[in-house]
């Protein structure tokens, strides 16, 4: 039996150093390189309808634009694009490699009174058209006081100042950048947009040709003579057109006008490479703004630190030496006229008020929080590229139901070091596996009857949901289940110290506690709001988001600040004679999440001001409430960890007869 599945594996790993023998190198996960002769056709595909105003995506197709000859086929789309809201359709807009050309494509039919409308209102809500070349994005260009700026897409129309008068864009000036390319004894593996590209040693094989490195458009809105239009044919040639200034010769959105759509392409030969394609669009802006953040952040750090120092190595030591140094009667006379966290000894580690739920949160912060870190770190080493739309998310989903299993084991081995015993393990469990799932599917469902009535394809999909459902009970309960079995089977955490039968009294404060554990998450919200504008600007603006490195330094510094500021403010509680420090533990570092939501607000009354609609809001406000939600688990979970094991060590170190 046991032979046989030796002989299996050792087949399988020679198979897999063959192939590993037999490569050159490997692109990772994102878009394969496409190698074009001249005269390739290649057509552009068509993402989701956007605008910052409304935030609600819409298919390409819900305008009357013209349609492919075989009918509109949809991309194969992952789940993060599924949750985003894109819908990858193909275009009936054709290139041919290196063939610059003028082309006729369509001549829409006498618009109705409804298209009108509708074509007025993207118009004016400022709908923007996401093409896409071989993976790529088409970028324009426009001065905006005399400084260049990149957008992705182009907009569905425009509304000149001082007029009423809309107008629709309909023709595109395409410049696409090419780079020739000669690869000798190169052959490329597999071809797709999206997955692992493999580029593998070949027989003396010669490859050339030209690879796209640059999609660039200008939109224009011309006002053609549609009897002469219908005359035409589609893809027929026709004279290359300026873009006109004035607005007579502009095609203005009326109704029972005829619109006619054209698009002229020019290939230009580019210097850059295949790798850097996407530099363009990933340039990183106010590179000094991040360094800043970071130096704000150490700032906050050493200035903690140096607290826990004076704690750690002048309080605490100096207190214990001279409490061991006493003999039985004189610690006995010390303990009657010391104050401070030595008297709460038989008291400092009762069950805290509503235990379970503390367990099922912090069940809840592991699996945020690991999701959080390997994320962060695929993505700083470019494993998560832009290329590849909804990788991101999808990675996200993946790796939290996985982390399911430690989600289960954390949260079931506090609880049976609180109560002592492992009996209600199953009820905490299930809890961990429901409790922040269940918040997120209760917004989204709310949120998503407001996207079913508006029609936007940023609705989620009953299949969807089937989907969802199924990867969260097939994957994530069932790892959580056995994550909370093994913490069962697990060494108990054994307290230093008894607890007493009657709890301690609570000295009376002049200042309710809690206004101490909220002003606490000013200090980690100091160290990364600056890095959450960038964040929400991606979100919301339609911006690019790529300095992972700089997240990854800036979410290190977060936990650090998290750890000291609970370990802080725990211990000044203990000080105090205040023994219920579990729950202020975890909201000392976990009440960023109120400056987090708070900052949300701020975000879309000051920079998104735009924004139009209460449908619009309202999904701003879900969404960053779920974001706030995850923060607190996460940030709550790190505080209370470290104040738990600084308790511990703590009380450790005290001698008890």
């Amino acid at each position: 039996m046991v032979l046989p599945m030796i002989r299996k594996l050792c087949t399988g790993f020679v198979f897999l150093v063959l192939i590993l023998q037999g490569c050159n190198g490997f692109y990772l996960p994102g878009s394969y390189m496409h190698t074009y002769s001249t005269g390739d056709e290649i057509y552009a595909k068509v993402n989701s309808l956007t605008s910052i105003e409304t935030e609600l995506p819409f298919s390409y197709y819900t305008l009357p634009y013209c349609k492919p000859k075989g009918g509109i086929k949809k991309s194969a789309e992952n789940l993060g694009e599924l949750l985003m809201g894109d819908q990858i359709d193909n275009s009936p807009y054709r290139f041919r490699m290196n063939v610059n050309e003028s082309v006729y494509l369509c001549t829409t039919a006498p618009l109705s009174e409804q298209e009108v409308k509708l074509f007025k209102q993207r118009t004016r809500d400022m709908y923007q058209v996401n093409m896409i070349l071989d993976n790529l994005p088409a970028m324009r260009f426009t001065n905006q006081n005399g400084v260049k700026i990149q957008w992705t897409g182009y907009p569905v129309g425009y509304t000149p100042p001082n007029s009423n008068d809309d107008y629709v864009i309909n023709h595109l000036r395409f410049r696409v950048l090419i780079h020739e390319y000669e690869g000798v004894g190169v052959e490329i593996i597999g071809t797709g947009e999206e997955g692992m590209g493999v580029i593998s040693e070949a027989d003396n094989k010669k490859a050339s040709g030209y690879e796209i490195v640059g999609f660039e458009v200008v939109p224009c809105s011309v006002k053609y003579d549609s009897d002469e239009m219908t005359k035409l044919h589609v893809y027929d040639n026709i004279t290359s057109v300026s873009c006109p200034q004035e607005l007579d010769k502009s095609q203005a959105i009326k109704e029972q006008e005829r619109v006619s759509f054209t698009y002229e392409v020019e290939f230009v030969k580019s210097n850059i490479r295949w790798p850097s394609r996407w530099d363009a669009y990933l340039k990183m802006e106010g590179a000094r703004v991040h360094w800043f953040s970071i130096l704000n952040s150490l700032m906050v750090i050493l200035f903690l630190a140096g607290i826990v120092f004076v704690i750690f190595l002048r309080t605490v030591r100096r207190d214990l030496t001279r409490y061991e140094e006493l003999d039985k009667e004189a610690q006995a006379q010390m303990n009657e006229e010391l104050a401070g966290w030595k008297l709460v000894v038989g008291d400092v580690f009762r069950e805290p008020f509503h235990a379970k739920l503390l367990c099922v949160m912090i069940g809840d912060g592991v699996q945020i929080t690991g999701m959080a870190v390997v994320t962060i770190i695929f993505a700083a080493l470019g494993f998560m590229s832009p290329a590849s739309r909804g990788m991101l998310l999808t990675g996200m989903i993946l790796l939290y139901l996985f982390l399911g299993i430690a989600a289960g084991y954390v949260g079931t081995r506090m609880w049976r070091s609180m109560k002592g015993s492992s009996q209600g393990w199953g009820s905490v469990s299930w809890s961990i596996a429901c409790f922040f799932p269940g918040i997120v599917f209760v917004i989204l469902t709310l949120l998503n009857f407001l996207l079913w009535g508006s029609r936007s394809t940023g609705a989620i999909p009953i299949s969807l949901y089937f989907i969802l459902f199924s990867l969260w009970f097939c994957i994530s309960v069932p790892l959580t289940l056995l994550g909370g079995l093994l913490g069962t089977k697990a060494q108990p955490i054994q307290y230093p110290v008894r607890t007493n039968q009657i709890p301690r009294e609570i000295p009376a404060r002049k200042y309710p506690s809690w206004l101490l554990v909220l002003g606490a998450g000013t200090l980690p919200f100091g160290t990364l709001f600056i890095e959450l504008f960038f964040i929400l600007s991606s979100i919301w603006l339609g911006r690019f988001y790529y300095v992972f490195g700089f997240l990854l330094i800036v979410f290190m510094l977060l936990v650090v600040v998290c750890v000291e500021v609970s370990v802080v403010l725990t211990y000044m509680h203990l000080c105090f004679e205040d023994w219920m420090w579990w729950w202020k533990a975890f909201f000392a570092s976990g009440s960023v999440a109120v400056y987090v939501f708070l900052y949300s607000i701020n975000y879309l009354i000051f920079d998104l001001q735009s924004l139009s609609g209460p449908v619009s809001a309202t999904l701003y406000l879900g969404y960053s409430l779920i974001m706030a939600i995850a923060v607190m688990l996460s940030t709550g979970t790190i505080g209370l960890l470290a104040s738990f094991y600084f308790v511990h060590y703590l009380f450790s170190s005290v001698k008890i007869d």
